[in-house]
């Protein structure tokens, strides 16, 4: 029985490994998007720690996530400031999917856990944006070009809460229901591959 515990473990530590190597290289297939300061990319990088999340469970989602990062350290330009604002982002979003998964193991189930993520993912992304990653990006971009592109969109933005609130939250949670959307088409397919099955 303990041989098989850790085999079991090995298999999961090995495909935590594989998701994230897949999740980092997502990471450089990013985009702007319409609506959004050009400084803004749009990418799909968190879809590999969901699929690990409801397949193998939240810790191993939030593992993936954590060894994405640690890879994107080897390369970073924020001083790994970045990269600790997206684990904590990835986390809450696959962690709380793969919580409420591991309760509810129904299609509706991984919805409900996949959009409650993406709420939590997007109401942190205000918290980690506003005290760690724009004080940072000022050494770089003043505040008031920061401010500017986003004015430059609406100009209704007095200041950074009412950027993060009006571009940044929708933009992550978005961000999340597209991972989600992508996880729901080829979930069934992949599952059985991640699980050893």
């Amino acid at each position: 029985m303990k041989s098989n515990k850790s085999t079991l473990s090995a298999r999961t530590m090995a495909t935590v490994a594989m998701m994230a190597a897949v999740s980092y290289l997502l990471m450089y297939l990013s985009f702007s998007v319409p609506f959004m300061p050009p400084f803004i990319k749009l990418d799909v990088s968190e879809l590999p720690a969901l699929l690990t999340s409801f397949a193998l469970g939240p810790v191993a989602g939030v593992g993936t996530a954590l060894v994405k990062n640690l890879l994107h350290l080897l390369n970073t330009d924020t001083g790994g400031v970045g990269e600790l604002s997206n684990f904590l982002l990835s986390a809450a979003f696959v962690g709380t999917a793969g919580l409420w998964y591991r309760s509810h193991k129904t299609r509706k189930g991984a919805l409900t856990g996949a959009v409650l993520g993406a709420v939590a993912m997007a109401l942190i992304s205000v918290l980690t944006n506003y005290f760690i990653v724009y004080p940072v990006y000022t050494a770089f971009m003043p505040m008031e070009g920061i401010l500017a592109a986003y004015n430059a969109i609406l100009p209704v933005v007095d200041d950074l809460w009412d950027a993060l609130l009006i571009f940044n939250m929708p933009f992550t949670f978005f961000k999340g229901m597209l991972s989600t959307g992508i996880c729901f088409l080829i979930y069934k397919k992949v599952a059985p591959i991640l699980r050893g099955r």
